[in-house]
């Protein structure tokens, strides 16, 4: 078996969303960075509702109906 060559580094796409941040948020008031993590977490909570209507299954009509 040979040797698999690493296509992804985790660690080093960690780094760079970080300094990303980083620079994004020097300089700014603490109101300011919390308006902008506020923003990030509104934005990211609207794309996963997004993604889960989209990867919704329809329900298979060949379930066992429940016993009441």
């Amino acid at each position: 078996m040979g040797i698999k060559r690493k296509t992804f580094d985790c660690v080093a796409m960690k780094r760079r969303g970080a300094e990303k941040v980083q620079r994004t948020t020097r300089g700014m008031t603490r109101e300011a960075e919390l308006a902008f993590w506020s923003r990030g977490t509104a934005e990211l909570l609207i794309e996963q509702k997004a993604l889960r209507q989209k990867n919704k299954r329809p329900r298979s009509t060949s379930r066992i109906p429940r016993i009441p």
